[in-house]
């Protein structure tokens, strides 16, 4: 879109945050919903692609979905002990509200709530002002200013985070996956919850 050629580092947050208001308020108003959610999905940050390399073979050789599953879960947790060094304690609460890249399995559908931004977690959890907590949890810096600005911008944004997930399953499984934000701290809720709609037919199997 027009004028993002103009950033540079001098650039003010206040000047990107306005910018991204705006087009997704131009994307909204001139592209439909399913060409939206492709355009910005497209837009994520990648899970590694070398971390799930042994899920996908896992899943090619057995086709058990409830194992891969099983497998993203525990590499979520030796990452929050191991790289982010938290303790049992902190560990088994973040596992217990059903945060991180695993999420919850249910049938086709997996609901994973995004963990706070991995820099502010300890803050997040200590913070008890609701909308500091929610400028806190947002891995995007933009949206993070935004939230602690007020400025209001359109949920579209957020199927960039939901292309994360998107990647992931979309990688394990070499097939087309669907994301749908439940929640999001930029629409006022307290985390954000994506639902990966899997397949039919590979639950099935």
């Amino acid at each position: 879109m027009k004028g993002s050629e103009d950033f540079s580092d001098n650039s003010s947050r206040e000047e990107v945050i306005n910018w991204s208001k705006e087009a997704m308020k131009k994307l909204d108003s001139l592209v439909d919903e399913k060409r939206r959610i492709e355009i910005m999905t497209g837009c994520a940050c990648q899970y590694p692609k070398s971390d799930l390399k042994e899920m996908r073979k896992t899943y090619e050789e057995t086709k058990d979905i409830d194992l891969v599953h099983q497998m993203l879960q525990e590499q979520f947790v030796s990452f929050l002990k191991n790289s982010l060094k938290l303790n049992n304690e902190l560990i088994e609460e973040i596992v217990k509200r059903g945060w991180g890249s695993g999420g919850v399995k249910k049938g086709n559908t997996i609901i994973a709530t995004k963990i706070p931004k991995s820099g502010y977690l300890i803050e997040y959890m200590k913070e008890t002002d609701p909308e500091k907590k929610r400028a806190l949890y947002c891995h995007c810096p933009r949206i993070r200013e935004a939230i602690k600005s007020g400025t209001k911008i359109s949920l579209t944004y957020c199927y960039c985070g939901a292309g994360f997930y998107r990647g992931i399953w979309e990688y394990i499984l070499q097939q087309s996956v669907k994301v749908e934000v439940l929640e999001s701290v930029l629409r006022g809720d307290d985390v954000c919850k994506i639902e990966i709609h899997l397949p039919l037919e590979i639950v099935k199997k």
